[in-house]
């Protein structure tokens, strides 16, 4: 509603300058289409601006100000140096209102690309009132070269539970190009991986992906995972890794991590003891009478009394769980084979591959 008030008031003072415009002298009265022009115009130029506001609804105020301070400035600076040229450049001077006009195009665009590319940097700050680039959600995620080539963050990031933003330093996409070119077939699909998943994310409207630009004078000689803890503690954010050492180097510096294993263990389904499964046993354990299956989601299984089981469906009661860094492991005790193992050529392939 403010809005639209807005823009009737907007209409309704370029109707009045243009009646003023129309009753002054300023266009000639003959003949009668010159001066209709004039309203027409006028309006027109006021209903242009209405449709651009209306045709942009997300504007970022960041770039706004930055263009806006960027112009003040500009113009100040302007002002001092024609102070400064007036001995040199007499204002009767004929070149002196194209030095100026030079001196203000310069330097106005100067102050507004300086602060285009550093109005994440810094706060400007009046007393009682601060404005300052405020961020979607909390804290923003900084991103690690392993998070990207795994990429489930993507598939996090898809299903809202998240509404940060997530920063992508330009060193680690260097990082990712130097992979992606690599000679090794293996490194090169990883990095290729790690691309294609950073322009899905990119590409969706719904997350809030920057490219960080800036390089810190603490970079110097320091390795990727050295400057990425780094770059967390200078934005106040937290790193995202599947690194077990970068988590714990950032853990040394106070910076919080999350860890993207340590997220999917911890939406697992519980398993408390006295449950039932069902899996197969494909290997022998360490200990005697063990065997080990495997879970959908991959959790490994030790079951006792399993060894004399392997290749068959049975159905196991949970004894304990246990929790590592590693993932999570379960305990459990044979009950009975509910499908029997496979023979001939089938059994051979299975044991293949177990």
């Amino acid at each position: 509603m403010a809005l639209v008030i807005l823009r009737c008031v907007l209409l309704m003072v370029a109707a009045g300058l243009s009646f003023q415009l129309v009753q002054s002298s300023v266009i000639p009265k003959e003949p009668a289409w010159l001066v209709w022009s004039g309203f027409v115009g006028l309006m027109g130029l006021s209903v242009l601006v209405i449709l651009a506001d209306v045709l942009m609804p997300r504007k970022k105020i960041d770039t706004i100000s930055a263009v806006y301070f960027g112009l003040i400035i500009g113009l100040f600076l302007t002002y001092v140096l024609r102070m400064a040229l007036s001995p040199v450049l007499p204002a009767s001077a004929p070149i002196r209102p194209y030095v100026e006009t030079a001196l203000a195009m310069i330097l106005s665009y100067t102050c507004i690309s300086l602060l285009l590319q550093t109005k994440d940097d810094f706060r400007f700050i009046i007393p009682y009132v601060e404005f300052a680039r405020e961020v979607k959600g909390g804290k923003p995620y900084v991103l690690d070269t392993s998070v990207v080539i795994d990429g489930r963050i993507a598939d996090v990031m898809e299903t809202h539970a998240l509404d940060s933003q997530l920063i992508m330093p330009r060193f680690v996409i260097s990082e990712l190009q130097a992979i992606a070119d690599s000679s090794d077939r293996l490194r090169r699909s990883r990095g290729r991986r790690g691309l294609d998943v950073l322009n899905r994310m990119r590409s969706n409207p719904d997350v809030d992906l920057k490219i960080y630009d800036n390089e810190l004078p603490e970079f110097a000689g320091q390795p990727v995972d050295l400057k990425l803890v780094l770059l967390a503690k200078h934005l106040g954010s937290r790193v995202v890794t599947n690194d077990y050492n970068l988590n714990k180097v950032a853990k040394l510096h106070g910076v919080a991590v999350v860890n993207l294993n340590d997220l999917a263990n911890a939406l697992k389904p519980a398993c408390l003891p006295g449950e039932h499964l069902e899996l197969r046993i494909v290997k022998p354990g360490e200990e005697a009478g063990q065997g080990v299956g495997y879970l959908d989601d991959g959790t490994m299984v030790v079951v006792e009394g399993g060894r004399e089981r392997l290749n068959q469906h049975v159905r196991i009661t949970v004894t304990s769980v246990l929790q590592t860094s590693a993932g999570r492991m379960i305990f459990g005790r044979f009950e009975m084979v509910t499908r029997p193992a496979a023979t001939g050529a089938h059994a051979a392939e299975s044991s293949a591959t177990s």
